[in-house]
């Protein structure tokens, strides 16, 4: 989804200006998109997404030629979880569990892959029903294809941490999507609705899934 990128009060100069543009504005889309999974609501998702890009651009001169879609991926994160807590009852935030006693094989398993062949729409259901600490591993592999790496700076998490993670992200939405009825997406029956049919998404279900 298109949004202008917004500009502070005082701006910095024409160089820093376009050299923002260059690197960081390319990847508006990816950061509404997390932004959007994480808030579930465009109109937060937006909100977050305009004020993310204010801290990204006040705080450009910190950024040295990394990876500009996972500074920026951080900076979307960092500024959904800052707004929530400030707005947030404590009983309405996701528990974090601890995923440091979970072993995880990265593979696919033949039961992820024969429980993730669903339609879209209940895929969308079910993700949206997880919690935002898992929705987001979820979001940053299997939509923006980010590594564990990029997830682990991302997250501010330790590899193993995010590996573990995203297994339980996985597992609870095949729970999601074997315990809850069909969900039919823009009015499609199940006869004719698109499939997933691998533990990673394809280009076309992860386009709809944005």
């Amino acid at each position: 989804m298109a949004i202008d990128a917004p500009f502070p009060p005082s701006r910095p100069d024409a160089a820093s200006r376009a050299r923002f543009q260059a690197l960081v504005v390319p990847y508006l889309d990816a950061a509404y998109n997390l932004a959007h999974w994480l808030t579930r609501n465009d109109a937060d998702a937006q909100d977050i997404v305009q004020e993310a890009m204010l801290r990204a651009l006040r705080y450009f001169d910190s950024f040295h030629g990394a990876d500009a879609r996972v500074w920026l991926l951080a900076i979307v994160r960092n500024t959904f979880y800052t707004l929530r807590a400030k707005h947030a009852p404590e009983s309405a935030r996701d528990p974090l569990e601890d995923d440091s006693h979970l072993l995880v094989d990265p593979r696919p398993s033949p039961e992820t892959v024969a429980l993730l062949a669903v339609d879209v729409g209940s895929l969308q259901a079910a993700l949206a029903r997880l919690p935002a600490a898992w929705r987001e591993v979820l979001v940053l592999r299997e939509l923006e294809e980010c590594s564990y790496k990029e997830i682990a700076a991302i997250t501010d998490q330790k590899i193993g941490t995010v590996m573990s993670r995203l297994a339980r992200a996985r597992e609870r939405l095949r729970e999601e999507l074997t315990h809850r009825p069909p969900h039919d997406h823009a009015g499609r029956s199940h006869g004719g609705s698109d499939h997933i049919g691998s533990d990673h998404i394809s280009e076309a279900h992860r386009h709809d899934l944005r």
